[in-house]
């Protein structure tokens, strides 16, 4: 196997495991603070959180361009700040990832901290544990098995991650050509054996990813 070969699995796999320390601190907290508050507009901002797992990837990625992009307040502060636009960058595939990958830690998470008895939480609060010691020793421990499986899915889903990455960070071999966007670009150009192997390897991992959320919940 060359290094052109090796490069896009090697930089899917940073920008998926990069993503997924994003969410899963994003996420459980989020998802702490949503299981057990009750407040107007909570349906709202929760449908928000989701909606990227059902829109089409090319609307996320625009939605991104618009957002980050150098016509946007947001994308001329960055480019004022580092010097150069986020887009066609690695941070910009790891934004794409982090955005699509979020729902699935997100809603992983809330089911499982809506699963604890209140009644331990509480007996937790009478020994005189406070709101960190809380969530760190009792709430993430007892949901352990909801937040391992929605961080290895959101693992997964971020390094598939294809449309939005395409659109909002480009294909820039060895920069932001992810395995997805090298397999579109093998069949594009004819290169089938390239291309199989490139989705065979992605088989194997998205195997590996769904066989031990099934492990763990079993």
């Amino acid at each position: 196997m060359t290094t052109d070969f090796w490069s896009p699995i090697k930089l899917s796999l940073e920008i998926a495991a990069f993503s997924s320390i994003i969410v899963l601190i994003t996420g459980l907290l989020l998802a702490r603070v949503m299981a057990h508050t009750k407040f107007k507009g909570k349906a709202i901002i929760e449908t928000l959180f989701l909606l990227p797992l059902v829109l089409p990837p090319t609307v996320v990625g625009f939605l991104l361009i618009i957002i980050f992009g150098r016509n946007s307040v947001i994308g001329q502060g960055i480019e004022w700040f580092f010097g150069q636009p986020i887009m066609f960058t690695w941070w910009a595939a790891a934004i794409a990832s982090i955005v699509v990958s979020f729902p699935l830690m997100y809603n992983s998470a809330k089911v499982g901290f809506e699963s604890i008895d209140v009644d331990i939480e509480n007996a937790a609060r009478v020994d005189g544990a406070g709101k960190w010691k809380l969530f760190l020793f009792v709430s993430i421990p007892l949901a352990m098995k909801s937040i391992i499986s929605g961080g290895i899915l959101s693992f997964a889903r971020g390094l598939g991650e294809f449309g939005a990455t395409l659109m909002f960070a480009g294909n820039i071999p060895g920069k932001t050509q992810t395995t997805s966007v090298a397999i579109y670009l093998a069949i594009d150009t004819g290169n089938m054996q390239l291309a199989w192997l490139w989705v065979a390897c992605m088989i194997g991992i998205s195997f590996i990813m769904l066989f031990l959320v099934h492990f763990i919940k079993a």
